[in-house]
């Protein structure tokens, strides 16, 4: 477990101040990426696969560019050829990756190839629950708050991973009534068997089951008005303080409740949380039932459309409040690290891309509740 005080004067005593009198003054966004290196410890991340074998050339150093694109989403960069020229021309920034020349700097497509190797292994997956376990395995969560942002891609929409059952066709032609309400008892039956399910399964079936390629999602905002995109939807759980403590990427055309329970999951595996708090959309009674579960206390909107408008009581109306952590987190990470800058294409590779964001953001908050 980190010693976040010991290590946040341990930083501020010896680490900024031995930087500065080398390279010169720190500007805010060089100290939080040096609190994400000296947290995160890129080292203990580096398995065989990002290590070179022994066996032909031997390949660029995997953990100067896993801290390079840690810089990327620190600074906003929308592109990899963005970050290059940014190491190439500013010699504290590259320092600061490990790399003393310019020379050295590799070129964008050494960088594409290790961003699919780190998309493939998970790695940020890794380092985003070992952060979190670390520094939550005494303490307690008091709120988790569960919400989906919507993700924009930059490829075609592509059909859903999860096959459709099969059924025995009538004879002659259908009517556009049966035809509308056969596609309707299809959505039905397939969303209440997930969350029917989902509860007797573990974590990496659940996530095995959802959704991942990319296609056309809506929702509809606090004005009632519905937006449309083409891309993915990620799905947090953030803590009080504003630190993620699970994220899931999905399909965009996901509904919000589908991945309530793998969220839950995924948190009480790092943190054992009190209250999980979530909007109307995941007013259902089996998320209820598995938070009840889990040992925690749902608080959830209740949805108008089961049975008219109810309230919530007056104590649980004021925790709802906390709710809105998860709202700032999604705005953070889209404003600040990256989120409406995906260059990439394919589940593994946008949850990787986001996931850099969703770790910078985890070890910024971490700090911000000691200082």
């Amino acid at each position: 477990m980190n010693d976040l005080p010991k290590l946040y004067f341990t930083m501020e005593s010896y680490l900024f101040p031995m930087v500065e009198e080398e390279m010169g003054e720190l500007t805010a966004k060089m100290k939080e990426f040096l609190r994400i290196v000296e947290m995160i410890k890129p080292s203990r991340f580096m398995n065989n696969a990002l290590r070179w074998c022994g066996l032909g050339r031997p390949m660029k150093d995997r953990e100067k560019m896993l801290r390079a694109f840690f810089l990327k989403a620190v600074y906003d960069l929308p592109t990899t050829k963005g970050l290059i020229e940014n190491l190439n021309t500013n010699p504290s920034l590259r320092r600061l990756c490990g790399w003393e020349y310019r020379g050295e700097v590799p070129s964008e497509a050494t960088f594409s190839r290790a961003f699919g190797i780190f998309a493939q292994e998970k790695v940020c997956d890794a380092i985003h629950a070992a952060v979190v376990q670390e520094n939550y395995t005494e303490k307690l969560v008091g709120h988790a708050s569960i919400d989906s942002t919507a993700i924009i891609g930059r490829e075609k929409s592509c059909r859903k991973n999860t096959p459709k059952p099969q059924v025995k066709k009538k004879r002659g032609r259908k009517s556009k009534a049966e035809k509308a309400a056969l596609a309707e008892e299809e959505i039905a039956e397939v969303k209440t068997r997930r969350l029917e399910l989902q509860p007797n399964r573990t974590l990496s079936e659940n996530l095995d089951d959802l959704p991942r390629g990319c296609d056309w999602g809506g929702k509809r905002d606090s004005k009632g008005k519905t937006s449309h995109w083409c891309g993915y939807k990620l799905h947090l759980s953030i803590a009080d303080g504003g630190v993620p403590l699970a994220a899931v990427l999905s399909s965009a055309s996901l509904h919000d409740s589908q991945a309530a329970i793998p969220l839950m999951q995924m948190s009480s595996e790092r943190a054992t949380v009190l209250y999980d708090l979530a909007d109307s959309a995941y007013d259902a009674e089996e998320i209820k039932t598995f938070s009840e579960k889990l040992g925690h206390v749902p608080v959830i909107d209740p949805n108008p459309r089961r049975g008219g408008a109810i309230e919530l009581a007056p104590a649980r109306k004021v925790r709802y409040r906390e709710r809105s952590t998860v709202e700032r987190g999604n705005s953070d990470l889209k404003d600040n690290y990256g989120a409406r800058h995906i260059r990439v294409k394919g589940h593994w590779k946008v949850l990787c891309h986001l996931m850099f964001g969703v770790i910078a953001i985890t070890v910024k908050q971490l700090f911000n509740m000691i200082e």
